[in-house]
């Protein structure tokens, strides 16, 4: 298991500061007329890149894609390849869905080298791992791409 602390050296007080702040203007883009649960997500990435992605509801719900996906897609499209960090701004201080929770795994370097940062109502943040926001995520030897 990597201690934390070695993770918070890739991002200093500023970087986190940032991406918090990407999130928040994220929220504001958000699409959410039929919750009003507005969400923003900032992703720091390997290329050192800050991406942004708002919650894009549906009516049909199922079209629904969620802030921490659309920050995905926008990092992909920026041809990164890596999640080192998600921040997640959210109505009431909550971290990410299992399924953004799989589908950051699916571009972090492991689960205990990517974190996951909420704001709260303080000014401060909680700062989790992957790995402890989704001890057990989806992986299988079978499934890989080739």
């Amino acid at each position: 298991r990597v201690e934390m602390g070695l993770l918070l050296q890739r991002l200093d007080d500023l970087t986190i500061q940032k991406l918090i702040e990407v999130a928040r203007e994220a929220q504001e883009k958000a699409y959410a007329p039929y919750s009003r649960y507005r969400v923003g997500a900032a992703i720091f990435t390997d290329c050192g890149k800050i991406l942004a992605g708002a919650n894009i509801e549906n009516r049909s719900y199922g079209g629904t894609i969620c802030a921490e996906r659309t920050a995905i897609s926008s990092m992909v499209m920026a041809g990164c390849t890596r999640v080192l960090a998600v921040v997640v701004v959210t109505p009431d201080n909550g971290f990410p869905c299992g399924i953004c929770l799989q589908a950051i795994s699916e571009f972090a370097p492991n689960a205990e080298e990517c974190l996951i940062i909420a704001p709260n109502d303080e000014n401060g943040v909680t700062i989790r791992t992957l790995a402890e926001c989704a001890p057990y995520l989806w992986r299988s030897d079978i499934v890989q791409p080739k």
